[in-house]
Parts: structure tokens; sequence; C-alpha cells
């Protein structure tokens, strides 16, 4: 089975970071996967996204069309790719940036206000878990529990006060089923 993911929303959201762990957590799984970042030349505000691809069998080619998921992060994202998302697939979106609703009917939609549950967590920056969280809670891509041991394992160790409370924005981005 393959599942391909975008990732989308402003530099310093985390998008790409959210990725790269989704990336390392299917490695350790024993996935093949493809990571590719993409991003506009500004530090923080830009555009930022990223494709993931992660597959039980060699992966043919890492650009995607029409990903399985999409992580909507802010509402330029949403603009972009709901229209992209294959039928059937899933679309994670951020309520806490978004002020319009899904128009498709074909999808999955997850609707979360990633950023309010990050801040009750404590930090704002937690809000790419809550929606990875999200995303993991909604398709079966990887086994229960790989986002949390891969945070632990992939973590800078002057990072790794950071991980209990990754670990807990994805069990809250998790408890968001599609209606």
């Amino acid at each position: 089975m393959q599942n391909e993911i975008i990732i989308s929303g402003f530099g310093g959201q985390g998008t790409l970071y959210a990725g790269q762990l989704l990336a390392y957590a299917a490695m350790d799984d024993g996935r093949h996967v493809t990571w590719i970042p993409s991003y506009g030349p500004e530090m923080r505000g830009g555009t930022a996204n990223c494709t993931v691809v992660i597959s039980d069998q060699e992966i043919g080619s890492p650009s995607v069309k029409y990903p399985r998921a999409v992580l909507a992060m802010n509402l330029p994202s949403l603009d972009k790719y709901e229209p992209l998302v294959a039928v059937g697939g899933c679309l994670v979106v951020n309520q806490s940036m978004v002020n319009r609703a899904v128009t498709r009917t074909d999808l999955r939609v997850v609707a979360l206000p990633a950023n309010a549950i990050a801040m009750e967590i404590g930090n704002e920056r937690a809000t790419n878990m809550v929606m990875l969280g999200a995303l993991m809670a909604n398709m079966d891509i990887l086994p229960e529990g790989a986002l949390e041991r891969a945070l632990k394992a992939h973590t800078a160790q002057r990072l790794q006060k950071f991980v209990e409370m990754n670990t807990r924005a994805l069990a809250r981005g998790a408890e968001y089923k599609a209606n």
C-alpha cells in the first residue's frame, strides 16, 4: 500500500519537521519513503510544504499530483490543496487558521483548532504535532506509537525536553475523527 501525504502551511509552522518525523517513523517501520521539502525564500511567513510518500514497495516517483492526505495548516494551503486530494482521501484542516468550511463532500475531513490545542498543551509550536496526530488517527499509515518512537529516536539531544510535549500534542490531535 502506498500513501501520499502533503503537509502545507506558512514557514515557521513546522510543516517540514512534521513531514520529516513522519518519514523517519516510516523508515523505522521498514517502509520505503520519500520526503521532499518545498519552501519560499522567506525564513518565516512564506509558503512551506512537503510531500511524503510511504510505501510497502519501491516508490516509482516522489512527485504527487493527487495525494491521499493533506494537512492544511492555513487558509492558502486549504485553497491550494483541497481540489487535489484524491477522492475518498483525508483532509486535515487547522480551524485556528482557516475561516471557511471544506466544500468537497467526497473526502474524509478532520477539522480541529490545532493552534488552540497546542496552546492548551503549553506551546503553539506543537501545532504541527496536533495535526499529525489527527492524521494518524484517521488513516491507516503506520502502526500505533510509530511517531512517538520516532520522536524519541530522532530528536536531537538538546531538544529532547520537547518530546513529552510533542507526544501529548500527537495524542490530543488523535482525539479528532473525520466527519
